[in-house]
């Protein structure tokens, strides 16, 4: 086997020799960069030709990433080996999407039996509630439905639901997550409890935020809650204990991690707003991902290829955060959701034997819609002290915009990246000042103030039209990117034990706060924030 201690070092060195170039610079020395530094896969297309990079640091990744054993791993995920080794487990979320001809089990054996058969199970409810067979306790048709969870058990079907908008045609959508009770109020105001449907989505059923909101929501419903009440969950006990039928709890295993959950019962809200036809399509857009993934040498295997300009940037160029910008409305609520998937996946220290990370991990992971984010946070892009690589999202063609609309949309990617790249020089600003009548000394004043450094990274990635098929081949291709870094980082990216611990202190502080009492086991200023809540 490679040493990777020595791949990391060929890294590191090629990393010292592009350093001290611009993107100019590179450009200029290779008329073929953009045919060098881009992959497809049928109409999707990354671009990284405007990264830190060229071909001989792309080698030295992809030597690094067949160090760390990248195929092995693929191999072991998609066998349904241990690879969750902290909490003893599987991580089969690539089952969730699967076929029946698939080959995808635990030791226990082949899984998609047991994926299939919930998921029918799942859309034959989806399907009767969408025409009136499944009703209300009065009878009639639900006209909105409200669903309730946090974290995975929010952000997969609130993004994908956003982002499908167009194939909407099941009732209204609604979605709560924080425990702070002007969430729930606000959405349960406009509705009328006699027809709405209410989902408590949570994979423990325990979840302190999520079972609050379905206490409040149980109310609300009053003499129908247990008409026009289900669950998701792994627990299917506890949704009964909850005086949820069984006719209304779908399950997933407990190989499904939270944040990988959107493919299984957790979609159900999701299918209710946009049908069966739609959601199988997104579930085989996210299988054509797996086998590109599980089957594509690395050279051309775009989760692959993402992860490792991950790596660079953080690890080779010392970058902690990037932006994801996607330049599609609908697709407002991605950056939310893959920051979930990244941060949460890869927000470790030590790596999967216990002992201390060698380098850094997980960048900080942030963004918003192009072109509203043009107007909010790119000053900095462009013309901050830090450097914050770029990952934007388009589509070549609307699904239902005016063409004069998405033109302007599509222009504006392309001139975001290329001034974030080539940036604008002094003699360019000078040329430009001149050319408009600008009198020396402004332009002698101002040249500081308009120059761009340029030499700022970005990744583009292009598809042809947001449809049900891309959305589900974008989210397995993060998903998968994820899983490469935490390979290469040693760490394990499907447990979360600080969000486990800070859940179970919120627990135990939950009582100090109702009460006051019990604070003297608390640190000074926890005692000091309790104690000035019942003061004002």
């Amino acid at each position: 086997m490679t040493d990777i201690s020595g791949c990391w070092d060929d890294v590191h060195r090629e990393a010292a020799r592009l350093k001290p170039l611009h993107l100019r610079q590179l450009f200029a020395a290779d008329p073929d960069r953009f045919d060098r530094l881009s992959v497809r896969l049928d109409d999707i297309l990354v671009d990284h030709s405007k990264e830190k990079l060229d071909p001989p640091a792309m080698a030295s990744l992809l030597a690094l990433a067949r160090a760390a054993g990248i195929e092995a791993r693929r191999h072991e995920m998609f066998r349904g080996e241990t690879v969750n080794v902290t909490e003893g487990r599987a991580a089969l979320h690539v089952a969730l999407r699967g076929a029946a001809d698939d080959d995808i089990g635990t030791a226990g054996g082949n899984v998609m039996a047991e994926v299939l058969a919930m998921r029918e199970r799942m859309l034959g409810f989806a399907r009767d509630l969408r025409h009136g067979r499944v009703a209300s306790a009065t009878g009639e048709p639900f006209s909105d439905v409200v669903n309730i969870g946090i974290g995975g058990s929010h952000l997969g079907p609130a993004m994908a639901t956003r982002a499908l908008a167009p194939f909407h045609d099941g009732p209204r959508l609604h979605f709560v997550s924080n425990v702070d009770g002007a969430d729930i109020t606000d959405t349960l105001k406009p509705l009328d409890p006699r027809k709405t449907l209410v989902i408590v989505a949570s994979k423990t059923f325990s979840t302190l935020e999520t079972m609050t909101n379905a206490r409040t929501a149980r109310t609300w419903l009053g003499d129908a809650a247990a008409h026009q009440m289900a669950a998701v969950t792994s627990h299917p006990a506890a949704a009964r204990d909850f005086a949820i039928g069984d006719e209304r709890i779908f399950g997933f295993a407990d190989w499904v991690g939270g944040r990988y959950s959107l493919w299984s019962s957790i979609g159900l809200p999701f299918a209710i707003a946009v049908g069966d036809k739609t959601f199988r399509s997104f579930l085989e857009g996210g299988r054509m991902m797996d086998r590109h993934f599980r089957t594509a040498a690395l050279e051309g295997n775009l989760p692959v290829i993402l992860a490792l300009i991950g790596i660079w940037r953080r690890n080779a160029m010392g970058w902690p955060t990037r932006a994801l910008i996607p330049y599609d409305q609908r697709l407002h609520l991605f950056p939310d959701y893959i920051q979930q998937l990244d941060m949460e996946s890869n927000g470790k220290r030590v790596g999967r034997d216990g002992s201390p990370l060698a380098r850094p991990s997980a960048p900080v992971v942030w963004g918003g819609c192009g072109t509203a984010s043009q107007h909010s946070f790119f000053q900095l892009l462009h013309q901050g002290t830090d450097t914050i690589p770029v990952d934007f999202l388009l589509a070549a063609r609307p699904l239902d915009a005016p063409e004069d609309h998405h033109a302007i949309l599509a222009a504006n990617a392309v001139a975001q990246a290329a001034a974030l790249a080539f940036g604008r020089t002094t003699a360019g600003v000078e040329e430009a000042m001149e050319a408009s009548g600008g009198s020396a000394e402004d332009i002698h004043r101002l040249v500081p103030h308009r120059t761009l450094p340029g030499d700022r990274p970005s990744t583009t990635i292009l598809y042809r039209q947001l449809d049900a098929m891309t959305l589900g081949r974008l989210v397995a291709l993060f998903e998968h990117k994820v899983f490469v870094e935490g390979v290469i980082w040693g760490l394990n990216p499907f447990d979360q034990w600080g969000v486990e611990f800070a859940k179970d202190l919120a627990q135990q502080v939950l009582p100090m706060v109702q009460d006051g009492a019990g604070t003297e086991e608390l640190d000074g200023s926890s005692r000091g924030l309790i104690a000035h809540l019942d003061r004002v």
